[in-house]
This record gives structure tokens, C-alpha cells and sequence, in this order.
């Protein structure tokens, strides 16, 4: 990368991330009731405390100015034609609508769960689906499960201050660093992923322990759906560092960058569902939660699952970039990996209950 294009994507970082920081500062100062459940609506949030859930509001306006300052900075606007690019900014808006309604009525899961199967078709139809089988129907299938499932994690990690926006935060740096490696700077995906980690950084300020903003429904609906596009962008489909096509290694890729939210998502059904309860309903069970019944901080809990975030991504680095003959051996390595903290993480919320 040039200096022009580092002087350019550095200065759009910093521009935008000021500008989060005002924005979510505009919103909280004059969200009074916007945002603001009445506590008899039975929205659970893990300290009682009802905040205004708006910061979400912030990651779609900057999502949408990233897109639009794409043909400012490069002077081209055929990328903005673009027809996956036009499936993501129609999926992404729904997904906005959808949470947006969710903040102000609450509305029904099914309903909600409806929105989440649009979202995933608007995306297959537009051409952005996982293509690791030989037969689309099975592509689409996993396309579906996929961008459902993400939303809804994403969705159930956002039970705590800053949880979700740190996840989100180191899934777009390697989704960047991933980008640069493969020279993919001038693709208007770079900079709507540039926008929205700057969107994050500046919400994070508010939204970390002891927070002052939520982002609601709005934002965890948006979030949910990007970040699968994304993950199909960078991380199911593209080859490895060499070139090569290894659908194995793909899966572990992705399932490496997103590991928290997968994790912790699979343990809250299997313990609901053992319990006889719906996994739809919001409640006090999640890892994050297990772990401050464990003695952690909430800030520990966040700083915690940055940690693991970061070397689980950077594994699903050394597995692109490094490891050119991929095998069985490896194969069991990272598996092994994977599900020791997922075991750990399940030990945990069986070992640790809230105090009575």
C-alpha cells in the first residue's frame, strides 16, 4: 500500500471514529425515552439497569457513509452497482429495521426469526453464499444457518457491557489484515469494513463497564448480518495466502474468527434445552455470565474474551498464511483446540451458579 492510500484510510479511521464518538454522544444526550424499554416489557439485561439502546443507530448511519464516500475517495461508483454489495446494503437495512422495531415493541421471535431467514435469502440471491459443496442447494442451506445463527449469537452476546462490541471489533481487524495481505485495499468492502470497526471503536467508549449506551437490537440485528457477509467475503470463500482451494481449512478459518460467539451460543441452547426452556428467551445463563458467578469482573469477563478473540484468530492466520500442507494432523490439532474451550466454557457454567 502506497502512502496516498495509507494517508487516506488512516485519516478516513480516525475522521469516522470522532465521528462515532459524537454521534453516541448526540444520541445518548437526547434519547430520554427513545430506546429506553419500560421495565414491564421484560427486557432482561444482566445489571437491571435500563439504558438507552441507540448506539446501534450510529453503526448503520456509518455503514451507509462508508459506502457512499467509497466513489468520493476513488472516484469510481461502478463498484456501487455492484450486485452483492446492493444484497448487503438491502440485508443490512432489514436488519436494522427489524431491531430497530424490536427496541421500541418487543416484538414477536417469530416474527424476528422471519426477518433473520429474508436477510440470509437477500444475500444467496445476490451472490453472497458459503460455496464449499459441489450442489448450491447445500451451499444455500449452510448460507441460511449461517447468517441466522450469527445474528442470533451475536444478538445473545450482547448480555453485557462491551462483550459484543469487542468480539465484532477483532472479527473486522483480521478481516482488514486479511484484506491487505491479499491486496484487496481498493475494494469498497475494505472501506465499508474501515467505517464500521471505526463505529465500534467509538461506541466502545460508552459501552464500556460501567456503560452508558446499549446498542440494542438494532445494533446486534445489524451486526449479525454484516459480519456473516463479511465472514463469507474474507473468510469462507476466498483461497488461503498460497492459492489454495482446501474446504477444511476454510471452515476452520471461519470457525476460528468466530469462535465466541459460536461457542457461547451452542452452550446457552444445549443448557436450555436440557432444561426443558425455549433458547429464544433472554436470560442470565450465558458464559459471560458464568464467568462473573466465577469471581471475574465485568471488565475482566471483556477483557477475557478479547484475549481468546484475538489468539483464535491469529491461529486462524498461521492456518492460511503458514501451514501450506494441510492435513488430518492439523485437522485435529485445531479441533482439539476448539473444543477444549468449548468444554471449558461448558464446565464452567455447570461449575459456577449465581449466589442465593
Amino acid at each position: 500500500m502506497n502512502s496516498y492510500y495509507l494517508a487516506v484510510f488512516l485519516g478516513y479511521f480516525l475522521s469516522v471514529t470522532c465521528f462515532a464518538l459524537v454521534l453516541n454522544g448526540v444520541l445518548l444526550r437526547f434519547s430520554k425515552t427513545l430506546g429506553i424499554r419500560n421495565p414491564a416489557g421484560g427486557a432482561i439485561r444482566w445489571n437491571n439497569q435500563y439504558k438507552p439502546s441507540v448506539g446501534g443507530i450510529s453503526f448503520y448511519m456509518l455503514f451507509l457513509l462508508s459506502v457512499a464516500s467509497y466513489s468520493v475517495f476513488f472516484g469510481e461508483s461502478q463498484q456501487l452497482m455492484d450486485k452483492q454489495l446492493l444484497g448487503l446494503l438491502a440485508s443490512c437495512s432489514l436488519a436494522f429495521i427489524m431491531g430497530l422495531a424490536d427496541d421500541a415493541y418487543n416484538t414477536k421471535p417469530l416474527l424476528k426469526l422471519f426477518a433473520q431467514i429474508a436477510c440470509g435469502i437477500i444475500l444467496i440471491l445476490s451472490g453472497t453464499f458459503i460455496n464449499i459443496f459441489t450442489d448450491n442447494i447445500a451451499n444455500y442451506i449452510l448460507t441460511l444457518f449461517w447468517v441466522v445463527g450469527m445474528m442470533n449469537s451475536v444478538n445473545m452476546l450482547d448480555n453485557m457491557d462491551g462483550i459484543t462490541t469487542v468480539i465484532s471489533i477483532n472479527v473486522l481487524v483480521f478481516a482488514i489484515f486479511f484484506a491487505l495481505l491479499r491486496n484487496e485495499y481498493m475494494n469498497v468492502y475494505f472501506l465499508i469494513m474501515l467505517g464500521v470497526l471505526a463505529a465500534l471503536s467509538g461506541f466502545l467508549y460508552y459501552n464500556w463497564h460501567p456503560s452508558k449506551l446499549f446498542m440494542g437490537d438494532t445494533g446486534s440485528q445489524f451486526l449479525g448480518v454484516f459480519l456473516a457477509a463479511i465472514g463469507i467475503h474474507s473468510f469462507w470463500n476466498p483461497p488461503d495466502m498460497n492459492f489454495h482451494q482446501i474446504h477444511s481449512k476454510q471452515l476452520f478459518v471461519a470457525l476460528l474468527i468466530f469462535i465466541l460467539p459460536v461457542i457461547d451460543t451452542s452452550i446457552v441452547i444445549v443448557n436450555r434445552v436440557a432444561k426443558g426452556q425455549s433458547p429464544f428467551i433472554g436470560g442470565k445463563d450465558h458464559t459471560t455470565h458464568h464467568l462473573v458467578y466465577m469471581g471475574f469482573s465485568e471488565r475482566q469477563v471483556a477483557c477475557c474474551f478479547a484475549v481468546i478473540g484475538f489468539v483464535s484468530a491469529a491461529l486462524s492466520f498461521l492456518i492460511s498464511a503458514v501451514i501450506p500442507n494441510w492435513g488430518n494432523l492439523y485437522i485435529l490439532l485445531f479441533s482439539v483446540y476448539f473444543l477444549s474451550l468449548l468444554g471449558g466454557f461448558y464446565y464452567v457454567t455447570k461449575k459456577y451458579a449465581p449466589a442465593k
